[in-house]
């Protein structure tokens, strides 16, 4: 009997050897999991089917149910499987924070816990999607739609398949839904996704080394511009911004609160220092560390100078007055050029072999400790030897040559009387 399990850590709905979809939605932490009675107070459930794709259910039979249960629950027509994430409080709070109006919201049953004939069913159903999924490619290219078939996702009955697809714009697919009626033998739906639920629904591990924020925790998708980029003096080159799903990645937006705080209390961009040395332009700002740098020209990086926020609105009011200051720094010595540092490449890939190396080396000196003290005492007497011979040699010339003067004026004596 094959075992259904809900995966460690996610709350997408798994088996033991599932090879679907990668990506895995973090769950709603359960906070108020030590206070069962907070389970109670609504019968409404959260009930995941597969990818992101979530419904709100009522518990009509009053069936004890907790999060990784697999439940049967009403769809249109037939019956759904999917699995419990969510009971109880947090379910409430979940709508409000979804902002989803339970007035409008049809609110269908919860029929029953899932047997392992429902189970099995839906495999089957589920191991139709791939395979489905190209045809629908194919069928789209004989019928020259401007659409990409993203994704398929089966009803656990087999009464419904649903087609994910991309678009630009609007797309008359009513011929695709006969020939896909033709084909499947099952009624069709078709919805329409971005580029960022796609990317979602697909996975990857984005440019930081961590999987896609779509694929493992975000739900909300808001619009993404170059102005945030701007904010954070984050280059606005295309290449750099772009995610997976070739559109500015969400990211980028999650620091802009942050800056826009620190932006209030700096200097507009726009601001021109007068000093004696002439007037300076701004070039760049470290908007934490609450320092900008000037140039002398507006137009290229002459002469920078980097200075605090405190100097530069010292000088913004010493300039209302009407007056210069004699330089941006208050002394010469306070000026400095930009602290840029190029850290590209000094992260060695063999900089963990190092120490194996010089652990090496040190068993090596370790094993031959005796021979090289051994060899130093026999250099160093041989050094004393070989200076003591050298002294001696030196001390027989000296003698020698102090006789040798000594003898010369009796020689010459000698001369002189023959």
């Amino acid at each position: 009997m094959q075992q259904y399990i809900l995966n460690q850590g996610t709350s997408n709905p798994g088996v033991a050897g599932f090879k679907g979809n990668t990506n895995q939605k973090l769950p709603v932490v359960n906070w108020l999991a030590d206070l069962p009675e907070t389970q109670q107070e609504s019968k409404l459930v959260e009930v995941q089917f597969k990818n992101t794709h979530k419904g709100y259910f009522i518990n009509s039979n009053d069936i004890i149910l907790s999060k990784g249960d697999w439940v049967a629950v009403e769809a249109s027509p037939g019956h759904d499987v999917g699995v419990v994430t969510l009971t109880g409080r947090l379910v409430l709070l979940q709508i409000k924070k979804n902002h989803i109006n339970m007035e409008r919201y049809e609110v269908k049953r919860i029929y029953r816990k899932a047997r392992q004939s429902d189970l099995e069913k839906y495999e089957e159903f589920k191991a139709k999607e791939y395979s489905a999924m190209i045809r629908a490619r194919q069928v789209t290219q004989e019928l020259h739609l401007d659409m990409k078939i993203s994704d398929v996702e089966y009803q656990a009955d087999g009464n419904k398949a649903i087609f994910y697809y991309i678009a630009d714009g609007r797309v008359d697919f009513r011929q695709l839904i006969k020939v896909l009626a033709d084909i499947f033998r099952t009624r069709i739906e078709m919805r329409q996704i971005g580029s960022r639920q796609e990317a979602g629904r697909i996975g990857g591990i984005g440019p930081c080394g961590r999987e896609l924020c779509c694929a493992t925790w975000h739900n909300n998708f808001i619009t993404v511009s170059t102005s945030a980029a701007r904010i954070q003096n984050i280059s606005t080159n295309p290449l750099k911004l772009a995610g997976q799903c070739a559109k500015i990645k969400c990211c980028v937006n999650y620091e802009v609160p942050a800056y826009k705080d620190a932006i209030k209390n700096l200097p507009p961009h726009s601001t021109i220092l007068n000093t004696m040395e002439g007037d300076f332009y701004h070039i760049k700002t470290d908007i934490f560390n609450g320092i900008m740098t000037f140039s002398s020209s507006p137009n290229s990086n002459a002469n920078l100078t980097s200075i605090p926020v405190s100097r530069v609105n010292e000088i913004i009011s010493i300039n209302k007055r009407g007056e210069k200051v004699p330089s941006l720094t208050q002394k010469e010595s306070e000026k400095t050029g930009i602290d840029y540092k190029n850290v590209v490449g000094q992260d060695s890939l063999t900089r963990f072999d190092k120490d194996k190396r010089q652990k090496n080396g040190r068993n090596k000196g370790n094993k031959n400790n005796g021979k090289i003290g051994k060899n130093n005492k026999n250099a160093d007497e041989n050094k004393g030897n070989n200076d003591n011979k050298e002294s001696r040699k030196n001390d027989k010339k000296k003698n020698n040559s102090q006789q040798n003067r000594e003898n010369a004026p009796k020689n010459i004596n000698n001369n002189k009387s023959s």
